[in-house]
């Protein structure tokens, strides 16, 4: 009698321990980023000021735009660094056309349909080419940074009137959220429905495990590769024009800095939900952990060296964790 109430008991407890340690994993860094904003804050209260909030939340916006089809590249075991140049190349696009006299949906337009060329470019040689990812996107991104610099002549294009997205830069929700944080926060909410509740999600993750075994039980992996990068490159294209409308200008350089924090975003997003797993919430959790620390920062007046510092730890940290959680898969697998 007693062990058969004892059985239950420890499941009980079993049960109980794996949700908390299912809840620690899915919310740490959550909870980080009230710790550091509540941190930062004490110090320096300027940081939840509406004008200083405003500036992280459109940082926010066009962080997680530029990311969130690296996202699902990064999650396919497949890697894009070139999507920072897309961007430049689109946000060059839309200013050029804009100073030919074009208007603003056709130069919106043209910087679009270059992130869809870009895309459709780099899936059809990794996908039907075979050719390594990393060095494909590597060549994309030196010509779309060689093709912005052509375009201004290496220099800024100033735009002289505001456009279709001016509005939804503004200060609207309490004069604290600019308003372009919905759509791309609608937008990022698709792409988790995608990721998490349709077989196109698991497919993702299993390219990244084995991609052979889901070439061989007919999944259309080329397809599916080809998919993923012009995602990527055309949310990139996006955030090139919102990169336009932001600082009224084309500036060629502008896709230099994102390389390293879009990396660090995905990377440190992937240790939460899905340990190892880039994923859309952890990329949108580690998007707005990156950018109240980077103020934060500022505002407690470390030098850039330091900031970057903090920035090359995180981005190691989420890349040595999501090898060893391949590793730990691949093991399982092989036990299995």
């Amino acid at each position: 009698m007693t062990m058969t109430m004892t059985k239950p008991a420890e499941s009980h407890r079993h049960r109980t321990r794996r949700r908390l340690s299912r809840l620690i994993t899915n919310l740490w860094l959550v909870a980080a980023l009230v710790v550091l904003t509540a941190l930062i804050a004490s110090q320096r209260p300027q940081l939840l000021d509406p004008g200083n909030v405003v500036a992280v939340l459109k940082s926010f916006s066009i962080m997680v735009m530029m990311v969130l089809g690296l996202t699902w590249v990064i999650a396919a075991g497949k890697i894009d660094v070139s999507f920072m140049q897309v961007a430049a190349l689109s946000n060059m696009l839309c200013a050029w056309g804009l100073s030919q006299g074009w208007g603003w949906w056709p130069a919106i337009g043209a910087g679009l349909a270059a992130g869809l060329a870009v895309g459709l470019l780099n899936g059809w040689l990794v996908a039907v080419m075979r050719l390594p990812a990393l060095i494909v996107t590597i060549s994309t991104a030196g010509l779309c940074a060689s093709l912005a610099a052509a375009l201004g002549k290496g220099t800024v294009i100033r735009i002289a009137t505001p456009g279709p997205v001016a509005s939804l830069l503004e200060p609207q929700l309490g004069g604290a959220v600019p308003l372009i944080v919905l759509p791309v926060l609608a937008l990022a909410a698709l792409a988790w429905f995608v990721q998490e509740r349709l077989s196109m999600g698991r497919y993702i993750y299993a390219m990244a495990q084995n991609e052979t075994a889901v070439r061989s039980v007919g999944i259309p992996v080329v397809g599916l590769t080809l998919l993923l990068f012009v995602f990527s490159a055309v949310c990139a294209a996006l955030a090139g024009v919102i990169l336009a409308e932001n600082l009224a200008s084309g500036q060629p350089m502008i896709g230099g800095p994102y390389l390293i924090n879009g990396l660090t975003v995905v990377l440190l997003g992937g240790m939460m939900v899905h340990v190892g797993k880039p994923n859309i919430l952890g990329t949108l959790t580690a998007t707005l952990f990156i950018g109240v620390l980077f103020s934060g920062a500022a505002l407690l007046g470390l030098p850039d060296y330091q900031r970057q510092i903090i920035q090359g730890a995180l981005l190691l940290t989420g890349l040595v964790v999501a090898m060893l959680a391949a590793r730990h898969h691949g093991e399982r697998r092989k036990g299995g």
